[in-house]
C-alpha cells in the first residue's frame, strides 16, 4: 500500500454548517476522529444520542439501550420500546403538507412529485387494501417493481400495518422471482405491466406469472405503467387504479426488533440469503449515515443511482424521508434517453447530494467532461460512492470534475446485512483519495490477520466487535447459516469478508472481498489495488483482477480489460498494461494474462462480479446469475477465451 497524502480539505464555511459539527458542539467533541473513538467505545452512549438527534419518535419508550443476554449475534435493542418505521418516515411528517417527499422521473421525461401529505394518503389506501387481501402482522409483501412511485407506497404501505416487505430486483427472471416468493412464502406481489429502460417496454407481469406456481402468493396488484396487454387472473389480480379504500388506516405499534425488511442476496452458488431487517434497524442505519455523513438539511434534495431490489434503494427511501428530506427516483439507466441525464437532473431539481457506485461513474465519465460542464451543477454539496472500491482516476474525476473540488466524496462500504455502513467518512473531516475514512459512528469495526490479531498497516479482513441495530436479525427461516456465515470464524466478532488496511493516519481502504484476494507464491493482493493501475491507462475503460490456479506459484494473475470507444485490443496496449502493473507492483504480481473483452458481468448496482469471471475461466457452474444486468457478458468472456 503506497502512502498517500491528504488531496482534499473542507472548507471552513462546510464544516461549521454542517450536521455533524452541531453534534460535536453540543456534545463537547474537539474533533471528528474523536467523537467516532467514543462512538465505537460506547456504543449504549451513542444509540441513545441518535435516537435523540435523529429524532425517533416512540410509540412507547424504550427501556435499555440494549440487550446481548441470548448471545451478543442476537443482541436485543431498544427493549420493550414500541416503534414503526413507516410511522417515523411518512406519518409524522404529513402535517407539512406541501413538503416533497420525493420527485420521480420517468424515462419518458414524465415528472411526478409527491407530497408527504399526497404519500401518506396513498400509503393509507394500499394499506387498507392489504389489510383487505389478508395481509396482517408478519406476513410478506413482494415489490416486483423498478423506481416507481408506487414502489414507495408498498414499502411504507406494508410497514404501516406490521407486514414486511420484499423488495425484488425488476431485472430478475422468473426462476430467480419464484425462488424468493416461495422461499418467502410471500402473500401478495405488487407489480407493472411493464417497465421502459432504453426505450422499450420491459415486462414485468408476465416474467411474474411464470414464477408464482409453486408460491402461496394470493393476490397480486399491477401498476399501468406502459399500458402494455397482460393477462389478469380473476379473484387474483388486481389493477392499482382499482384499490379505492379509505385514506385512513392506524399504524401498527412494533417491538424494535420486529422485522420490516427482507432483503434476498444472492452469490454465485447456493441459495441466496434472505437477510431480515428491523423496524430499529432500517430507521437508524440510514438516517444516521445520511444525516451525520452525507449531511442532509431540511431543503436538500438527494439522489442516489440505484435500485429497490438493491441495499441502497430502501436506505434512501426510509433515511432520507426519516429525516423529513426530499429524495429524487428515477425509472432507467442514468445514460438514457441522454448520456448527460444524471447532470441534467442535477440542475433541473437542484440536487445537493448524488450517490452511485464506482461502475456507473465510470459509465458516466466515458462521455467526457463536456457533458458535465454544459450543466449548472452548483447545488452539490457532496458525492458519495459504494458497492465496489473506486479506482484513484474515478475518484480523482469525481472530485475534480463532478464536484468542481467544492464537494466530499462520502466513499462509504458496508452491506446488504447491516443496512448500512461500517465505514464512510464525514464531511468535516480531510479526504485522501479513494479513502473510506473512519469507522461509521457506533460501528466498532477492525482489521484482523489470519491469527485474529488486530492490526494496522497491514492488509487484513474487515471485522466488527460489537453489535449495531442495524445487524440483520438472521437469515430467512435459516438461523445456522447465519451464524456460519458471520459469527463463526471468531467467536463474538462479526467477520465481513471485506479487505481492509488503516494508514498511518489511522484512515481506512478496502480492496474487495477477502474471497476475491489474489494470493501469487504466498503474496496477497486485493484485485482493486491492480485494477487503480490498469484504470488508469487512458484506453481501459474498466478492468477486473483475478486469481487463475497455477501449479508453482498457487495462483496467476488474469486481467480482463474493456476499452473506451475509439480504442483497439493491440500487442502495444497489452504490453503498456503488463509494465504498469509489474512497475508499480514488482514482477511476482506480472499479469499471465491480458484479456480484452466487449463487457464485464456486474449488477444492476454496477458491482463487478470478479467470482463468475473466475467460474467462467475455471470452466465452473455459475450458480445464480440472476443479479447480473448484463448476463451475455460472460458468453461474451467464453468466446473470447475460446
Amino acid at each position: 500500500m503506497r502512502k498517500m497524502g491528504f488531496i482534499w480539505h473542507p472548507p471552513k464555511e462546510l464544516v461549521e454548517e454542517s450536521n455533524v459539527k452541531a453534534f460535536m458542539d453540543a456534545e463537547g467533541f474537539s474533533d471528528y476522529k474523536q467523537m467516532v473513538e467514543k462512538s465505537t467505545d460506547d456504543i449504549e452512549w451513542w444509540w441513545s444520542k441518535a435516537v435523540e438527534w435523529l429524532n425517533v419518535e416512540w410509540f412507547k419508550p424504550y427501556e435499555k439501550v440494549y440487550d446481548m443476554s441470548k448471545g451478543i449475534e442476537w443482541t436485543d435493542w431498544f427493549v420493550n420500546g414500541r416503534v414503526n418505521a413507516a410511522y417515523n418516515a411518512l406519518d409524522r411528517h404529513r402535517k407539512k403538507r406541501n413538503k416533497l417527499a420525493f420527485i420521480w422521473q420517468g424515462e419518458d421525461g414524465e415528472v411526478r412529485r409527491y407530497t408527504y401529505l399526497e404519500l401518506y394518503r396513498e400509503v393509507n389506501r394500499l394499506a387498507n387494501a392489504l389489510k383487505a387481501f389478508g395481509v396482517g402482522k408478519g406476513d410478506v409483501v413482494a415489490l416486483y417493481l423498478p423506481m416507481f412511485p408506487e414502489t414507495v407506497v408498498t414499502l411504507f404501505a406494508a410497514m404501516k400495518i406490521g407486514a414486511i416487505a420484499m423488495p425484488i430486483f425488476s431485472g430478475y427472471s422468473s426462476a430467480a422471482i419464484q425462488t424468493r416468493l416461495a422461499d418467502s412464502d410471500a402473500k401478495v406481489v405488487v407489480t407493472a405491466d411493464a417497465s421502459y429502460r432504453r426505450g422499450r417496454a420491459v415486462p414485468l407481469k408476465p416474467e411474474l406469472d411464470k414464477a408464482l406456481e409453486g408460491t402461496k402468493v394470493e393476490k397480486v396488484v399491477v401498476v399501468n405503467r406502459a399500458d402494455t396487454e397482460v393477462e389478469m387472473k380473476e379473484d387474483r389480480d388486481v389493477y392499482w387504479d382499482e384499490v379505492k379504500e379509505s385514506s385512513r388506516c392506524e399504524t401498527v405499534e412494533m417491538d424494535p426488533n420486529d422485522a420490516a425488511l427482507l432483503l434476498y442476496t444472492s452469490g454465485t452458488t447456493g441459495k441466496p440469503k434472505g437477510v431480515v431487517l428491523s423496524h430499529a434497524g432500517v430507521i437508524l442505519q440510514s438516517s444516521k449515515e445520511i444525516f451525520f455523513n452525507m449531511d442532509l438539511k431540511p431543503e436538500d434534495v438527494f439522489l442516489w443511482i440505484t435500485d429497490i431490489g438493491w441495499m441502497m434503494g430502501p436506505w434512501q427511501i426510509i433515511g432520507c424521508q426519516h429525516l423529513g428530506g426530499t429524495h429524487v427516483l428515477f425509472e432507467g439507466a442514468p445514460d438514457y434517453p441522454n448520456t448527460d441525464r444524471i447532470w441534467a437532473m442535477i440542475e433541473e431539481f437542484e440536487i445537493t447530494q448524488l450517490g452511485g457506485s464506482a461502475t456507473v461513474y465510470r459509465l458516466l465519465k466515458r462521455y467526457g467532461d463536456e457533458a458535465v460542464k454544459q450543466h449548472d451543477l452548483s447545488s452539490l454539496k457532496a458525492t458519495g460512492n459504494t458497492g465496489e472500491p473506486i479506482d484513484h482516476d474515478t475518484w480523482m474525476w469525481l472530485l475534480k470534475v463532478v464536484g468542481e473540488e467544492r464537494c466530499p466524496i462520502i466513499n462509504l462500504s458496508g452491506g446488504t446485512e447491516i443496512f448500512g455502513c461500517f465505514l464512510l467518512p464525514s464531511p468535516a473531516m480531510p479526504l485522501k483519495p479513494t479513502t473510506l475514512g473512519y469507522p461509521g459512528l457506533g460501528m466498532d469495526v477492525d482489521v484482523f490477520d489470519d491469527a485474529g490479531n488486530s492490526v494496522r498497516q497491514q492488509i487484513g479482513y474487515l471485522v466488527c466487535k460489537k453489535p449495531a441495530p442495524s445487524m440483520t436479525r438472521g437469515f430467512w427461516k435459516d438461523p445456522e447459516r447465519y451464524i456460519k456465515t458471520y459469527w463463526s470464524r471468531w467467536k463474538g466478532v462479526w467477520y465481513h469478508g471485506d479487505w481492509a488496511y488503516v494508514d498511518e493516519d489511522g484512515f481506512w481502504f478496502l480492496f474487495g472481498r477477502a474471497d476475491d484476494v489474489i494470493k501469487v507464491a504466498g503474496k496477497r493482493m486485493g484485485p482493486a489495488e491492480i485494477e487503480t493501475i490498469v484504470n488508469s491507462i487512458p484506453a481501459v475503460q474498466e478492468s477486473a483482477c483475478i486469481g487463475v490456479p497455477h501449479e508453482l506459484k498457487g495462483e496467476v494473475v488474469w486481467v480482463f480489460v474493456t476499452l473506451k470507444p475509439g480504442y483497439e485490443p493491440s500487442e502495444e496496449l497489452e504490453k503498456e498494461i503488463v509494465d504498469k502493473i509489474v512497475k508499480e507492483f514488482g514482477k511476482p504480481f506480472k499479469p499471465d494474462r491480458v484479456v480484452f473483452v466487449p463487457d464485464l458481468p456486474r449488477t444492476r448496482s454496477g458491482k463487478i462480479m470478479r467470482r463468475l469471471i473466475k467460474a467462467v475461466v475455471a470452466k465452473q457452474e455459475l450458480g445464480d446469475t440472476s443479479a447480473l444486468e448484463n448476463p451475455d457478458s460472460l458468453e461474451k468472456i467464453k468466446e473470447v477465451l475460446g
